[in-house]
């Protein structure tokens, strides 16, 4: 639990508690820094401005506002926001009409792909990505569904021609993958069934995604008459494993983030999409978000990336079949409206949980 959380429980005044709601409120919905006498308006409580100025000074040294150089108003810090969003945020409930529209919009996609012969589950979820970007006016993220471990069991290679390859590969729960490969050489009939046995005796019972990299690692120390045979392996590696896909998860709107002001330094930016770009600190989150109980809300420095210094990332897990199988959310200015997205993320996950499952 947070100190704020701490000192809240142990005597946060309930006229505290009234004015940092206020203020929190105020500077989402406006974005200018929150003078006392505005505060004593927006509150309701009959304060006069040198009372209400005592209290701002208290939360000030408590941490919860700060003063920023340019004005006299106060603005939330991120304990302030992580306070006000743990005990005095009044979530909105989202309409009905509006979640018939979002479960629509889910199933018609689900539909329109599987009737074209696509994989739906990568269209809803890309889907699902722009609605939430659209719904909110930020960035919306959504892990691709992870599902259990994918296990080798066997794998032939087959010549079709010259530089062809057909791999067959037999999973843990027997799913046989077929999958044709262009290789950068000719190999010999010979040279493929020694790449599969050694693949076979080496990796069979291996976890898929950890193959490619042992390759790699194996190369580096491999007797000279092996090297070849390695370098076949982690060529056929490279095409049938695909650990560098881009599909870890999908994210769009990104670019909305350039029309909130708080977000407007271009070097803050630059780092932000350089994050999104190379995919590391956001899968860190996700992956975090996933293993967590429930929603999960990172308010700026909370995440622990210093390109999300100035974000908040609201996410929620999904469900495929009783399952956590991923994660989606929105990402935008640590002044977003919290009531209204929080359960708009909650009842997309819900959604597409529910429509995956269908499929």
């Amino acid at each position: 639990m947070s100190e704020s959380s701490d000192f809240l429980e142990s005597g946060l005044s309930e006229r505290a508690q009234c004015l940092l709601k206020s203020l929190v409120e105020r500077y989402i919905a406006d974005g200018q820094p929150v003078g006392s006498r505005m505060l004593a308006e927006d509150s309701g409580i009959k304060l006069s401005s040198a009372t209400v100025r005592n209290v701002m000074s208290d939360l000030e040294e408590l941490g919860l506002i700060t003063s920023p150089h340019t004005s006299a108003g106060r603005i939330p810090t991120v304990q302030g926001y992580r306070l006000f969003i743990d005990n005095l945020l009044t979530v909105k409930p989202i309409e009905d009409e509006q979640v018939d529209q979002f479960r629509s919009q889910l199933e018609q996609q689900a539909h329109n792909s599987s009737s074209h012969g696509q994989n739906s589950s990568d269209f809803l979820i890309e889907n699902a990505s722009s609605m939430l970007s659209a719904v909110t006016k930020m960035a919306g993220v959504v892990m691709l569904p992870k599902h259990e471990k994918v296990i080798l069991k066997h794998i032939e290679f087959l010549i079709l021609s010259t530089k062809s390859v057909l791999v067959i590969i037999v999973l843990n729960n027997d799913e046989v993958i077929n999958k044709v490969i262009h290789t950068k050489r000719e190999y010999s009939s010979i040279e493929l069934q020694q790449t599969a046995n050694f693949l076979n005796q080496e990796y069979a019972g291996h976890e898929l995604s950890s193959i490619r990299g042992s390759l790699y690692k194996g190369m580096q120390d491999v007797r000279e008459d092996m090297h070849r045979m390695m370098q076949a392996a982690v060529e056929m590696a490279d095409q049938v494993i695909d650990k560098n896909k881009d599909s870890d998860f999908i994210l769009a709107g990104e670019t909305n983030l350039m029309n909130y002001n708080e977000m407007g330094d271009v070097d803050m930016l630059r780092k932000l999409f350089e994050a999104f770009n190379t995919k590391q600190d956001m899968l860190h989150l996700l992956d975090n978000s996933i293993h967590a109980d429930g929603m999960q809300i990172f308010i700026g420095e909370e995440s622990g990336y210093s390109a999300f210094g100035e974000c908040s990332v609201v996410t929620s897990p999904y469900k495929v079949d009783d399952q956590i199988v991923g994660v989606l959310g929105v990402i935008g200015p640590t002044r977003m409206a919290y009531d209204r997205v929080i359960p708009i993320v909650d009842v997309t996950a819900k959604l597409l949980g529910s429509v995956l499952t269908s499929e």
